[in-house]
């Protein structure tokens, strides 16, 4: 199987990373690029080992997979590119842009292409994105499986209904930014207190990735766990009291609120 990028940003550098040497590796020269400059994609190429393609016509053709990595905002700029080879060699289409629908893409690239929309998120440059998968009514179970192990090299995949992207955006896309933030406040108190903010960082960021695993893995409900740590009349349920009492939750719910407002206006 052969695949392009179209766009050779950050998340498209950390999806080709994990393509070529995560688990069920693909072999470098079946991965094809293009970018609007070729600097970003001369990089990779250099990392990677991957073609680097001059015009689209030598990126597309022939490839399995195209996915795109531009902006929402170019995609309506690249399309006249490489439409007429989409509709000739019917390569299944993986989109990575924000806010933009199936529907949306079957305009740009023909009602009979098979579409798949994925959201991915930052971490996947350490190889744990949380990505969103979705297809058109043109894709097939085959389809399917290839987007989950080709995003599977970055982290874990979950399939979801399209209409509730814009919900997933929020708590996958935006999340990460939400605890960059909690972690960072943590570390701060810890300076406030004496500790040195790399200690501090490390001690909160630790922290938070434990957690994460224990509501994973041990299969408790939030809510159980602060209950677990909270002891009567202890320390941190004087801390859990003064976060409800400041309206944690309902912030956070707010925050959610506002990235899918925003999705929707895109």
């Amino acid at each position: 199987m052969k695949y392009c990028f179209i766009g050779t940003g950050n998340m498209a550098g950390a999806i080709i990373r994990g393509m070529v040497s995560g688990k069920n590796t693909v072999s470098p020269k079946d991965i094809f690029a293009i970018s609007k400059t070729n600097i970003s994609a001369k990089k990779l190429a250099d990392e990677c080992g991957i073609n680097i393609c001059e015009n689209y016509n030598d990126a597309v053709s022939g490839c399995d997979v195209v996915i795109l990595g531009v902006k929402p905002h170019i995609l309506a700029e690249v399309a006249p590119f490489i439409k007429d080879i989409i509709l000739k060699e019917k390569p299944l289409v993986i989109s990575l842009a924000a806010g933009k629908t199936t529907e949306y893409l079957e305009n740009l690239f023909g009602e009979e292409t098979k579409i798949a929309r994925v959201m991915p998120n930052i971490n996947a440059v350490v190889g744990s994105s949380v990505s969103g998968i979705c297809g058109n009514k043109n894709t097939t179970k085959e389809d399917i499986e290839t987007v989950k192990e080709i995003f599977k090299t970055i982290g874990s995949v979950t399939e979801i209904a399209e209409d509730k992207f814009g919900v997933f955006s929020a708590i996958a896309g935006a999340s990460p930014a939400f605890a960059y933030i909690y972690i960072d406040s943590l570390a701060r108190a810890g300076v406030k207190h004496g500790l040195t903010k790399s200690q501090a960082l490390e001690i909160a960021a630790n922290s938070v990735l434990g957690s994460a695993k224990m509501v994973i893995e041990s299969d408790e409900h939030p809510w159980a766990l602060v209950d677990r740590v909270c002891s009567p009349g202890g320390t941190t349920i004087e801390g859990v009291s003064s976060l409800l009492k400041d309206s944690f939750e309902s912030s956070i719910i707010s925050a959610v609120d506002a990235v899918i407002e925003k999705d929707n206006r895109i």
